[in-house]
């Protein structure tokens, strides 16, 4: 039995219509790359941009080639802390939404 939507379409229609899983599908992925969770962190933040704002608005916003951006978030890719960060904070702009770090102590 084939599925009627493809998991990318999902993630799309999904995210046109709730805003408030589009700021979870980013706080997971900035959660990811705060434990250390590179590979799923890049996932996610794929995920959005294609759900969302697409690669090629996205390298115009932060002056990167969308190829550039693609490869920086493919599985191999190995992004720079300052792409990240200017991809973060134009995504972060786009969503209205603020991330804040908070120190919790680990009990054990």
């Amino acid at each position: 039995m084939a599925l009627s939507r493809s998991f990318k379409e999902t993630v799309k229609a999904r995210a046109e219509r709730d805003p408030a899983f589009r700021a979870a599908l980013l706080g997971e992925a900035v959660e990811a790359f705060a434990a250390g969770e590179a590979d799923t962190g890049k996932a996610l933040i794929r995920d959005y941009i294609n759900a969302t704002v697409g690669f090629e608005g996205l390298g115009e916003a932060v002056s990167i080639d969308p190829k550039n951006l693609m490869r920086m978030f493919g599985p191999r890719g190995n992004p720079r802390l300052a792409n990240l960060s200017a991809v973060l904070r134009e995504l972060n702009r786009r969503e209205a939404v603020h991330f804040k770090v908070e120190p919790e102590r680990l009990v054990g």
